[in-house]
């Protein structure tokens, strides 16, 4: 199997740099790319959805951004350990009928040790936002610029 590194066990930069990582990837709106970030097996709740292995991930994250349109990811790391990282985040979108939601929440991922993602558990809230009432800004299917605010700089 290929490493994806950082592996574990992670130090603190290391688990910055997985969480930016990701934030990137899934910034792109890829569920091919994205995929790859997880082990064959991997395991998620996201929600009240429960999936195993890369093609139910592929086959979620197309579904998910057919309908959350205009995506824009920003996570940050909360808390790590040896092969654990909590993160927190928000993402922007609207639907098709152009109502706009910031999404509001918490991941725990578990590590293997070629750095790939076994476990994911998503919490998430969605709130309905004004599209005057947006912070996210950038170009879209690329990453979130370096000078462009985390979500501590931004309150939220």
């Amino acid at each position: 199997m290929e490493a994806r590194p950082p592996v574990p066990p992670f130090g603190r930069d290391d688990a910055i740099k997985k969480v930016r990582g990701a934030e990137d990837a899934w910034n792109t709106r890829d569920p091919e790319r994205v995929a790859l970030a997880y082990s064959p097996d991997s395991r998620w709740r996201n929600r009240s959805e429960f999936l195993t292995g890369r093609a139910a991930i592929v086959e979620f994250l197309t579904r998910k951004w057919a309908k959350e349109l205009d995506y824009r990811l920003i996570k940050e790391m909360w808390a790590f350990d040896r092969d654990r990282i909590a993160v927190r985040f928000a993402y922007e979108w609207h639907d098709a009928e152009g109502s706009w939601f910031r999404s509001y929440g918490n991941e725990n991922w578990l590590f293997d040790e070629y750095g790939l993602m076994m476990r994911r558990h998503a919490s998430i809230n969605d709130v309905p936002i004004d599209e005057g009432q947006r912070k996210f800004h950038w170009d879209l299917g690329g990453p979130r610029p370096a000078d462009h605010p985390g979500l501590s700089d931004l309150d939220l």
